[in-house]
């Protein structure tokens, strides 16, 4: 009998680790599939998913005999936790695995985005030299703002502040009185507004809910400077893209990079072809060797340990 389904892509190693232990179903084909993946967890005790499969409606009404749900990464939005918690279900995220590779990323999209360097690469290559039209900002003496200040939050003001960026922060869970602050060498705000107004870059780092749904909208991105950038590497709908689009098009915010989306992935007739100053990635802030090894292996120790206690 089945001890643990696996329905999306999990490292080889942690995978024959378990499979050493106990019975795995691992099939990357199931994710969207919650009639087959409630058929596969009957007498299952572990259930082992990433961003994509959705553990709510059959697939906990009919799990009878699920322990818990490891997730390969941190956020829980596919998640139905309250469900979870009301049968009994331990639910594992990834929590501080991936930090690192997220806060690269997000540097990284921070880099391109001053230096205005936006997909010259084929102009250069076919004898183009826009040279003049690529006069960009230093990072160096810049303000980064980090909305959300968890194991992402930090790994990033990290970075941010070692380039020279003076780094300002706001997260209502966390009293402006808090150590945790001077320990990061961050100056925190009393509230979004007053975080975002003087800086020259926003990144956010928050999940996906009710309240933080379009956190983003109009209204709030006109609180920023007209030049500021605006990055999403945590979920989408956090930015309401819609007005994202307006305001990139108007020229009231300086340019974005999201790595996620409202819908993932986009459609073919998605509203950011022909958007000025935009930087997309595929929900790919994660998607490194190293980040990927430690998600895999957290996961299936948390799972491991659950199933044997």
């Amino acid at each position: 009998m089945t001890d643990i389904v696996i329905t999306e892509f999990i490292d080889p190693g942690a995978l024959e680790r378990l499979k050493s232990e106990f019975d795995v179903h691992y099939d990357v084909e199931l994710w969207d599939q919650p009639e087959a993946i409630a058929d596969a967890l009957q007498g299952a005790s572990g259930l082992i998913v990433r961003n994509q499969t959705q553990v709510r409606g059959v697939v906990l009404e009919r799990s009878d005999s699920l322990k818990c749900v490891g997730r390969l990464g941190v956020g829980l939005d596919n998640i139905d936790t309250e469900a979870c918690k009301a049968k009994g279900i331990e639910v594992f995220p990834a929590t501080g695995a991936n930090s690192d590779s997220v806060a690269e990323l997000a540097i990284g999209g921070l880099f391109v985005m001053f230096r205005d360097a936006y997909h010259v690469t084929d102009e250069v290559i076919s004898g183009g030299w826009p040279r003049m039209r690529m006069m960009g900002r230093e990072v160096a003496g810049k303000t980064l703002a980090i909305i959300g200040f968890g194991s992402i939050g930090k790994a990033l003001a990290w970075r941010a502040r070692g380039v020279g960026m003076t780094v300002t922060a706001w997260d209502p869970y966390i009293d402006i009185s808090d150590k945790v602050w001077a320990e990061h060498g961050v100056e925190p705000r009393p509230d979004l507004e007053a975080v975002i107004a003087d800086a020259d870059a926003v990144t956010v780092h928050v999940p996906l809910t009710d309240e933080t749904r379009d956190m983003f909208d109009t209204e709030m991105m006109s609180k920023m400077k007209s030049d500021a950038y605006l990055l999403n590497l945590a979920r989408g709908g956090i930015i309401n893209e819609k007005d994202l689009v307006a305001a990139l098009k108007a020229g009231t915010i300086g340019g974005a990079f999201l790595d996620t989306f409202d819908v993932e992935p986009l459609k073919a007739d998605n509203l950011f072809k022909d958007v000025p100053n935009l930087l997309l990635t595929p929900h790919a802030g994660a998607r490194t060797v190293e980040a990927d090894d430690r998600v895999s292996n957290m996961i299936a120790d948390a799972v491991a340990n659950c199933l044997r206690g």
